[in-house]
């Protein structure tokens, strides 16, 4: 069962990823973006270091201080903690 966790925690990080990856390409075109509530509900998701590395690789969401915040936040008090502290314990 922890290993299907662990597993569902890479495939949330990778679409993370992919989605503030398309949110920068759609921005360069002045496309229709994706709303920050949602990149910051999969930064919750356990997403957050999908979306940490995707903010460094694309540049993304570096510079607007308010998204940044509330993705530390939304970090800091992530559910991924509670599967890595279950993981530890567990040994």
């Amino acid at each position: 069962m922890l290993g299907l966790l662990w597993g569902l925690v890479l495939v949330v990080n990778v679409a993370t990823a992919l989605v503030f990856g398309f949110d920068k390409w759609r921005a360069r075109r002045n496309g229709r973006r994706v709303p920050e509530r949602k990149l910051l509900w999969l930064v919750f998701a356990t997403g957050w270091i999908g979306a940490w590395a995707a903010m460094a690789l694309f540049r993304h969401k570096t510079v607007k201080q308010p998204f940044r915040r509330l993705a530390l936040l939304w970090t800091v008090v992530n559910p991924f903690w509670l599967l890595l502290w279950q993981t530890v314990a567990g040994e």
